[in-house]
């Protein structure tokens, strides 16, 4: 009870960003940071809402928006927080952009603030201290990779306060946030426990996990070596990437598989709320709080995915979502004997889902338009209060998925295979088919790029991952990715049609599309946010960085 209550006290005290400010700081209770980490529990308190309330915001739309919309997972025609993010044709004023900046910035500023608070206190042990220290920087690594990565360029700040006061400045550049990034995580991985005492925190093989996937990043951002601030790639289409960050890439993965997660036995299992909630296969999750958010519990620590998603009061308490859904795209991609995944991530006509009690896709009166020509997404929709007791409007009291084990594999085997076309290794094989198999796909003995490509956009679907896929490869090969995301049917139609291998067909083009070019692989600054700070559009500049608290030698070798 004593977390609890040190938890909530601390919310006010994290809460240092408002919707219209993310430097903006409020203390709502005459609690004394201080005062508060006096104990080993106070500092595990203290970082608690880390997981959840500065989180919200990028959570609820905008992170599927863009990991899911922008990649053509999803269409979305006729909602204004994601059709411009799936047509290219977002600006400064589009919805999601000024809340997605202040959530990750909430995120920053909070843990800057966990941070300098742990280590002006005393009561702690030193122990305790590091360990909190080393969880307030996975969150703000994370952070600080999905900032760099949305936008190409962010502002590396240690000290909250002290950024206040001198909030217009211009942001580093995008491979000194990568940078920053990693050493937060890299600290993480050393300082971290190998288990925690409290379900769903984050030990050191969740850092590892989240290293396999930024150190990918870097190596399509830099030429070779270790970073050192001048070996910034330029040519975007060299074809290769580093091999230094390739290998720590690999290394990374290992690592993580090393601990205790490991893959659920069935697909299905990692969306259902029985099973979804900090399961063995969740690296990192986003804990969020079953109940009713418009009771006593609140809004900002709720998942609100359910209510986006839900197309019917049939399915969901809330239902927006009867015009989300999946792309045709999407749907022809599935490989027609992957129906594992398909079944457990989209809805296609005539199918039945026991985790909505047995509900067929659809059912007279459950309001779809167009029966035979949309495949609403089931992955976030559980079911009505009524048949599973958990839900509310606005609340699936699921945790939210940062990271699973099988994109750990993944990462392990586009490591492994490099700067090859191909890879057969033991290691690589072993772990890509893990993930095929627990699919009921048959496995194979060598793998390509496609072959990787495929799994992890079928994999993850619905995960808010896969735009930052295709933004990985557009570092090293764009105009490949160019040509791929200017060719996929965008905002088209389709129909059932029973006689096509994905039991769909193509029904006609698309409308509002922009053609993508070069400029669309980061994303404007909001109106509000370039007002505030003016010198966000200009040239980003280096960040000075100090001697490194952690090598990669002390973490791999």
């Amino acid at each position: 009870m004593k977390s609890k209550i040190l938890s909530s006290a601390l919310a006010g005290l994290l809460m240092l960003s408002s919707c219209s400010d993310f430097l903006e700081q409020t203390n709502t209770t005459q609690a004394n940071e201080n005062t508060f980490y006096d104990s080993d529990e106070a500092v595990a308190a203290a970082v608690y809402p880390l997981y959840n309330y500065c989180w919200n915001n990028f959570n609820n739309k905008f992170s599927w928006a863009v990991g899911d919309g922008r990649a053509n997972n999803i269409t979305a025609q006729y909602s204004d927080y994601v059709k411009f993010y799936c047509n290219f044709t977002e600006t400064s004023l589009t919805e999601g952009l000024e809340e997605a900046w202040g959530s990750l910035y909430l995120v920053v500023s909070s843990s800057n603030n966990v941070i300098n608070a742990i280590r002006a206190s005393s009561g702690p042990s030193e122990n305790a201290k590091i360990q909190g220290e080393a969880e307030a920087r996975f969150m703000r690594g994370v952070a600080y990779w999905y900032i760099g990565t949305i936008w190409g360029r962010a502002i590396i700040y240690t000290d909250t306060k002290y950024q206040q006061q001198h909030a217009i400045c211009p942001a580093h550049r995008q491979t000194d946030v990568m940078e920053f990034a990693i050493r937060d995580l890299e600290f993480a991985a050393a300082n971290l426990p190998a288990a925690q005492s409290q379900s769903g925190r984050v030990n050191r093989y969740s850092a590892y996990g989240l290293l396999s996937r930024i150190y990918l990043s870097m190596a399509g951002l830099t030429t070779e070596g270790e970073y050192n601030g001048s070996n910034i790639a330029t040519d975007y289409n060299r074809g290769t990437r580093n091999p230094y960050y390739l290998d720590l890439a690999k290394k990374a993965a290992l690592k993580c598989i090393e601990g205790p997660f490991k893959l659920m036995d069935e697909y299905e299992d990692l969306f259902e709320l029985a099973t979804q909630n900090n399961n063995s296969e969740s690296v990192f999750q986003l804990q969020f709080m079953a109940g009713d958010p418009q009771g006593a519990m609140g809004f900002g620590c709720n998942n609100q995915m359910t209510a986006f998603f839900g197309w019917s009061t049939m399915v969901a308490d809330g239902n927006w979502g009867g015009s989300t859904y999946a792309s045709y795209d999407l749907v022809k991609t599935y490989d027609a004997k992957d129906r594992k995944r398909r079944h457990a991530t989209i809805c296609t006509y005539g199918e039945s889902y026991d985790k909505l009690g047995g509900y067929t896709f659809p059912t007279d009166g459950d309001g779809v338009g167009k029966p035979k020509e949309q495949c609403n997404i089931i992955k976030h929709v559980y079911g009505t209060h009524a048949y599973n007791g958990q839900t509310y409007l606005h609340n699936s009291g699921a945790n939210a998925y940062m990271m699973r084990l099988a994109e750990v594999y993944l990462n392990l085997a586009e490591a492994v295979m490099g700067n090859n076309s191909s890879t057969s290794d033991e290691t690589a094989m072993t772990y890509y088919n893990a993930v095929r198999t627990r699919a009921g796909m048959e496995t194979k003995r060598v793998i390509t790029y496609d072959d990787i490509h495929y799994e992890r956009r079928i994999e993850l679907a619905m995960e808010g991952q896969y735009w930052y896929d295709l933004l990985r490869r557009s570092y090293y090969k764009r105009q490949e990715v160019l040509n791929f995301v200017n060719n996929q049917h965008r905002n088209c139609s389709y129909e059932f049609d029973e006689t096509e291998p994905s039991q769909y067909a193509f029904k006609e083009e698309g409308k509002g599309v922009s053609t993508a070019d070069e400029s669309r692989f980061t994303f404007p600054f909001s109106d509000v946010d370039l007002t505030r700070n003016p010198q966000l559009g200009n040239t980003p500049v280096a960040y000075e960085f100090g001697e490194k608290e952690v090598t990669a030698d002390q973490l791999y070798n």
